[in-house]
């Protein structure tokens, strides 16, 4: 039988792995009687910790939110995840956490058992994050608990937008889901003044607050919403539209290609061509290149002749090489 001490660590552990426990379950995962499950509960309420029970044979006991946060009990895989977590935070693109992911890593591992120190340190030692050419925009921590609140609240919210080209609108909007894809934040919203889905890059959203009102949800545009998030961004308004016939079977290409870059429509067997957009030629230049098959550019004008430079930058590095 485990002491009393090691005993309510025992049990609090069980409360965090279940959201409800019947009495002589725990009774029987401890070694002790239902009498004494009941006075260890009531220990753990003394400390803090907010144990709910339901009277009944049917009820039983679950752990609750309360006023205060109590410690918490992780295992080791846990330690390591929220730690590691932290120092993503401490650097991320989440305007507002960084200080506070610092504070709260070094709380953590002030009291990490060394094996799990060393766990955290090889972990970021031998892990090599590839800059990006430009920089991620940052979102405001507030603006994304205001939104994940709303949506499981179902509360309606109002927030100033930035489309773009720079123009200020003020939207109205029933949230649903909040998506990360590559470096920014999503937010999925039934748009009201619309009456249609609306995907807002969540770095251009402003001033966002709840107005009360609730709302009854409504079946998500998609199952996948990542997948419908991905499509929503790949049709996003962008200075250079392009169309690339590709010399490779749809499904070969829809396999190879991320929806994220762009949408494939089957000309015949053999060839699709692929409808993308960007702000840069250079990356459009770089993702048609790294499809790895052939392909013709059909449109815009400047991709043609961005290719046509670099065809003549590349015939010259290639003449060099072999002298």
């Amino acid at each position: 039988m485990l002491e009393t001490s090691a005993r309510l660590l025992r049990l609090l552990s069980l409360l965090q792995t279940r959201r409800e426990w019947r009495g002589p379950d725990l009774a029987a995962r401890l070694d002790v009687s239902t009498r004494t499950v009941r006075n260890d509960i009531e220990k753990l309420r003394t400390l803090g910790y907010p144990v709910e029970s339901t009277p009944g044979a049917a009820g039983g006991y679950q752990l609750g939110a309360g006023a205060e946060m109590p410690p918490l009990l992780l295992d080791d895989d846990e330690a390591v995840a929220v730690a590691v977590g932290l120092r993503t935070a401490a650097a991320g693109a989440v305007e507002g956490i960084e200080e506070t992911s610092i504070r709260a890593l070094a709380k953590l591992e002030q009291v990490l058992p060394s094996r799990l120190r060393r766990r955290v340190n090889a972990l970021q030692t031998f892990t090599v994050s590839v800059p990006y050419d430009s920089p991620a925009p940052t979102v405001h921590s507030e603006t994304l608990t205001v939104l994940a609140a709303a949506s499981r609240d179902h509360e309606r919210v109002r927030f100033g937008y930035r489309s773009h080209n720079g123009e200020e609108t003020r939207r109205s909007v029933e949230p649903y889901r909040l998506v990360r894809w590559g470096r920014r934040w999503y937010l999925v919203a039934w748009d009201l003044d619309r009456s249609d889905w609306r995907t807002f890059r969540i770095d251009r959203v402003a001033t966002c607050t709840p107005v009360g009102a609730r709302f009854a949800p409504r079946p998500l545009p998609d199952d996948d919403i990542a997948a419908y998030v991905a499509r929503q961004v790949s049709v996003a308004p962008r200075r250079y539209h392009a169309k690339v016939r590709l010399h490779a079977p749809l499904e070969a290409m829809r396999q190879r290609l991320n929806p994220a870059v762009g949408t494939l429509e089957e000309i015949d067997s053999n060839t699709c061509v692929l409808s993308t957009s960007n702000d840069s030629l250079g990356d459009l230049a770089v993702y048609i290149g790294l499809v790895g098959v052939d392909f013709e550019v059909i449109e815009p004008v400047e991709l043609i002749e961005h290719f046509r430079t670099l065809s003549a930058r590349y015939g010259r590095a290639s003449s060099a090489g072999g002298r």
